[in-house]
């Protein structure tokens, strides 16, 4: 089964001594709640303390995210301070660093949390977004499903999608492109199915679909059409 793609990487396995590390590496720079170690061969009392602050830290994690969400809802990410998030979520500013770096570490963790979701519905939730519909229709219910999810979280895509001259592809691109160019390969064997999953989603190019958007008066639904007549052009 394929596994969800992060913003910012995959979930790698670190070789420690005789021991597997499990680091997520979806959050910048988050040190304690992305890591679990196994067969560490400690004693039964260090292991309930280990648990225990794991479980503080997850608590802690949700909290600050609940936290950094609620204020971008509310002020924009030009809003987002670090301060006024620990202020919120009831933590010291110096646990919003160590767990996720910076600002932009922050932001990219609430739109992984988000990703999770998305990612999950398409590769194993009902159809037809997930397996079992055909690939028209599953491909239909993608584009329209990643048009809501870009709206949804614009100011923090659009902020990562220009963080960089290629911050837009790798990451949760990859698994975008690779989705869509499995259905468009069932639809037309015979097609470029890399270039044409590309062209299907270069509409939903946050800074793309933000100027539409907020500038040009286009909804999201209007959007929507459209990809639906470019995905028929391949059935017809």
């Amino acid at each position: 089964m394929p596994r969800w793609r992060s913003w910012e990487g995959a979930k790698v396995v670190v070789k420690r001594g005789d021991h597997d590390t499990k680091v997520d590496t979806a959050n910048r720079g988050e040190t304690d709640a992305g890591v679990e170690v196994v067969n560490r061969g400690v004693g039964d009392a260090e292991v309930e303390v280990v648990k225990r602050e794991r479980t503080d830290a997850a608590r802690n994690r949700a909290k600050i995210l609940a936290a950094a969400e609620a204020i971008v809802a509310d002020r924009g990410v030009g809003g987002l301070s670090m301060a006024d998030v620990a202020a919120a979520a009831g933590v010291g500013v110096g646990t919003l660093y160590r767990r996720f770096g910076d600002r932009s570490g922050l932001a990219y963790a609430l739109i992984d949390r988000r990703e999770r979701e998305f990612q999950s519905a398409f590769i194993e939730g009902p159809p037809p977004l997930g397996p079992g519909a055909e690939p028209a229709a599953r491909a239909r219910a993608f584009l329209d499903a990643l048009a809501d999810r870009m709206v949804e979280q614009l100011d923090l895509l659009v902020m990562a999608e220009t963080a960089g001259p290629f911050a837009r592809f790798g990451g949760a691109y990859d698994a975008y492109h690779g989705h869509l160019a499995m259905l468009v390969a069932q639809l037309r064997p015979e097609a470029d199915s890399a270039c044409l999953a590309d062209a299907l989603l270069a509409p939903l190019a946050a800074p793309l679909l933000a100027h539409r958007i907020r500038e040009c008066g286009v909804g999201v639904e209007r959007v929507k059409a459209a990809l639906g007549d470019l995905l028929g052009g391949l059935t017809r």
